[in-house]
């Protein structure tokens, strides 16, 4: 930081910390909007799977399976809401720094929990319509994609050199 309270991200796009900060809530925000609408989908789908006659007929793994999976998908809404009420909490206090901070903290939480449930749904439906192996199958697979979007695609492209 130099002594005008400035980055050298921030000197790059010529912004003030207090518009880098804004601009990252921001980003914040839009990657939650994304993250809720499949989060709100899956957890309804979930929550309709209770009512359906077939429930009656799940085997006691895969209603343990179910129940795991409406923990995780309401858990993962309110991580969703999380960052919203911490912003309504301490707007107008001058803390958009800690805002920021802990908001990008959840948001990384959300997205394990989001794609931890991703994968569990998966796994039910294989699991319900064709037989556990196929369940099994289909997690494993699911989790291996999950772990690719999380450790091999940020990747890609780090080796070419960054354009001015």
């Amino acid at each position: 930081m130099d002594g005008a309270g400035r980055t050298a991200a921030a000197e790059e796009r010529h912004e003030t910390e207090a518009e880098r900060q804004d601009r990252k809530f921001n980003d914040i925000l839009q990657e939650l909007r994304v993250v809720m609408t499949g989060t709100q989908l899956i957890t309804g789908f979930l929550l309709a799977v209770a009512f359906q006659p077939k429930f009656a007929a799940l085997e006691a793994q895969e209603v343990t399976l179910y129940l795991v999976l409406v923990v995780f998908a309401t858990t993962a809404t309110m991580l969703g809401l999380a960052p919203v009420i911490l912003h309504r909490q301490l707007s107008g206090k001058k803390q958009k720094d800690r805002v920021v901070r802990i908001a990008n903290t959840l948001l990384l939480i959300l997205l394990v929990v989001v794609s931890l449930v991703a994968a569990g749904v998966a796994m039910l439906i294989f699991d319900v319509t064709v037989n556990r192996q196929a369940g099994y199958i289909a997690g494993g697979v699911a989790l291996v994609l999950l772990l690719a979007f999380w450790t091999v695609v940020p990747r890609i492209g780090s080796r070419e050199p960054r354009r001015r």
